[in-house]
């Protein structure tokens, strides 16, 4: 009956040790998961940042070519070109 006992008691110490195991990852995840959602959001904002600052050197590019520079005139004569055709496009859509 000795052996028996310490069995279960063997087994009683090691399941509480599991489940103070199991809380602690537990812990340890929630914690992971909220490193992750902020990592998230902080790539998120990144990537708007970016995106915004592409489009302010696209403007400036476009700004730079209209003012006269010469390596640019054709690059700024494409982009009118390709400004048109969307528009034509445009048109033609609302028209039908």
């Amino acid at each position: 009956m000795s052996e028996l006992t310490d069995i279960i008691s063997s087994l009683e110490v090691k399941f509480a040790k599991l489940i103070q195991r199991l809380n602690v990852l537990q812990a340890e995840n929630d914690q992971l998961k909220q490193t992750l959602d902020q990592a998230k959001m902080e790539i998120h904002e990144n990537e708007k940042e970016l995106d915004q600052i592409y489009q302010k050197y696209e403007s400036l590019q476009l700004a730079n070519s209209l003012l006269g520079s010469e390596e640019s005139k054709t690059d700024t004569k494409l982009k009118i070109n390709s400004l048109i055709k969307e528009i034509d496009h445009c048109i033609a859509q609302l028209t039908k």
